[in-house]
C-alpha cells in the first residue's frame, strides 16, 4: 500500500476513520468531558455524513473496527498516530482515558500494510492534534496539556534519521487541562501555504515562522471561535483549498470562500461541538497523492 500524508499540496487519497459505534453509545458524558448537546444516535448520523463527503472526494476510507471497547474518543482517529512517506509513528496520548488507542492504531497499520517507524512510550506524550506539517520535512508541534517536552524529544529522535525536523511551540493555558486545546485548535492548514488561524492564542513564534515562509493567514472571527470552542477552526483539507467544516459558522466559511476555497459543511453539533473534535480529528490521513 502507498502511504505518506505530509504533503498538503496533494489531495487526500486514503484515510482512516472509525464510526462512533457502541463505545460512544455507552459513553458517560461527564467522564469523557462531553457537552450537553451530546447525542450518540445523532453523532452516528453526523459521522456518516462526514464519511460520505470524504468518500465522494475520491479518498479511500479504511474503516477501523468500532468495538464495544469503552474507547469512546477512539472515533477521533487523528490523535494517536500520524503517517509519513517512510511509515507511521505511534504516539502516546496525554489524555489517560485514551492510552489504549495507540495499540489499536499499531495493529490497524499492520493490517493495511503501513510499516511503523517508531513509537512513543512511558511518560513521553504527543497527540497528533498538536502536530501539523509546515512543509514535508518540517513538523510543527505544540507543547501543552497533551504534548510534553519528553514526547517532543522522543518524536524528534524518531524522525531525525529521515531528515524531518521537529519545531516546538508553546501553547497557552486558556481554559485549562480538562479541556482540549491542541495546536490545531489554533491553526488549520487549508493547503500548502494557506491556513486559518486564531491569532490571539496562536504562539507568536509560529505566526512569525509562517509569515516568513509566505503563508496566507486567514484570521478566524473571535465570536465564532468562542461560540464553537475553537471548532470553527477544525477544517479538513480534502485537497488544497477544497475543505470540509462543521456547519453553523457562516463568517468563518465566508472568509475561506473569499480566499478562493470551496467549503462543504455537515451538521456536527451532537458529535463535534459536544465532544470537542471536528472533521480533522475524525480522520487520520494515510496518503496524500
Amino acid at each position: 500500500m502507498r502511504f505518506g500524508a505530509e504533503d498538503r499540496s496533494k489531495p487526500l487519497a486514503a484515510v482512516i476513520m472509525r464510526a462512533p459505534g457502541p463505545a460512544m453509545a455507552k459513553a458517560d458524558p461527564a467522564n469523557w468531558h462531553y457537552g450537553t448537546g451530546f447525542d450518540p444516535a445523532r453523532a452516528e448520523t453526523q459521522h456518516a455524513e462526514l464519511a460520505r463527503i470524504v468518500a465522494a472526494s475520491g479518498a479511500e476510507v479504511h474503516w477501523m473496527p468500532s468495538h464495544d471497547d469503552g474507547l469512546s474518543d477512539a472515533v477521533f482517529v487523528q490523535d494517536p498516530s500520524f503517517v509519513t512517506r517512510h511509515g507511521a509513528v505511534i504516539l502516546n496520548m496525554g489524555k489517560a482515558l485514551r492510552r489504549a488507542e495507540t495499540d489499536m492504531h499499531a495493529t490497524f497499520y499492520e493490517s493495511i500494510g503501513v510499516p511503523v517507524i517508531g513509537r512513543l512510550t512511558g511518560d513521553a506524550t504527543v497527540e497528533s492534534g498538536d502536530c501539523f506539517w509546515l512543509d514535508p520535512q518540517t513538523l510543527a508541534v505544540g507543547r501543552g496539556v497533551r504534548t510534553n517536552q519528553a514526547g517532543i524529544e522522543a518524536l524528534a529522535d524518531i524522525l531525525r534519521p529521515y531528515d524531518i525536523a521537529v519545531c516546538a511551540y508553546d501553547l497557552p493555558y486558556w481554559t485549562g487541562p480538562a479541556a482540549c486545546l491542541h495546536l490545531m485548535s489554533l491553526v488549520s492548514p487549508l493547503g500548502q501555504d494557506i491556513a486559518l488561524i486564531y491569532a490571539p492564542l496562536l504562539p507568536y513564534a509560529l505566526w512569525a515562522e509562517m509569515t516568513a515562509r509566505g503563508w496566507t493567514l486567514i484570521h478566524a472571527p473571535e465570536d465564532e471561535f468562542m461560540a464553537s470552542g475553537g471548532l470553527n477552526l477544525n477544517v479538513l483539507t480534502l485537497a488544497p483549498r477544497d475543505l470540509v467544516m462543521v456547519d453553523g459558522f457562516p463568517k468563518t466559511r465566508a472568509l475561506m470562500e473569499e480566499a478562493g476555497c470551496r467549503v462543504q459543511v455537515f451538521a456536527g453539533d451532537a458529535l463535534c461541538i459536544a465532544c470537542e473534535g471536528g472533521p480533522t480529528c475524525l480522520t487520520r490521513p494515510v496518503l496524500r497523492a
